[in-house]
């Protein structure tokens, strides 16, 4: 995962990011700087109402090529990728969560719950603050979890 160097460096490429994705008409949902192997990925997950296509991605990746090479924010070198987060992205911001309320979504806890275990399935029916709450599809049951406890928590679309 990142260290302080990869924070440091997604915060930088945000910076250059952000207004160019907003030019194009998409979002930026998650920027990610991280290893594999030996070779440095920079991840820029893009969105956009109706979903994002391979040509949004293209025009992305053209439009940040020159800015990122001009202000050189990553020292060495790196691959880029620009993509959607998909169909089951990860929710990781509170405008994420805000957005897909009542939405299915799926989570995988760092350990078991009590009666529940790691994994687990409901609606998203609220989040406040880190707090996390999740109803059972019988509408029965709802448990609340601090996001820091939960290893990912997903857009569930394929029920």
């Amino acid at each position: 995962m990142a260290n302080s160097k990869g924070k440091n460096t997604v915060s930088a490429v945000e910076e250059i990011a952000r207004p160019i994705a907003e030019d194009l008409g998409l979002d930026i949902w998650d920027i990610r700087y991280l290893k594999e192997g030996s070779q440095w990925y920079l991840r820029i997950f893009i969105d956009k109402d109706g979903g994002v296509d391979i040509n949004d991605c293209e025009q992305m990746s053209r439009a940040l090529d020159e800015p990122l090479d001009k202000a050189d924010p990553i020292d060495g070198e790196y691959i880029l990728e620009v993509s959607s987060p998909g169909i089951e992205r990860e929710l990781l911001k509170p405008e994420h969560f805000s957005a897909f309320i009542g939405a299915d979504i799926m989570v995988k806890m760092i350990r078991p719950i009590d009666g529940i275990g790691k994994e687990f399935k409901g609606v998203l029916t609220s989040y406040d603050d880190g707090e996390v709450t999740i109803t059972d599809h019988s509408g029965e049951n709802t448990v609340t979890v601090n996001k820091k406890d939960a290893a990912y928590i997903k857009l569930d679309d394929f029920d």
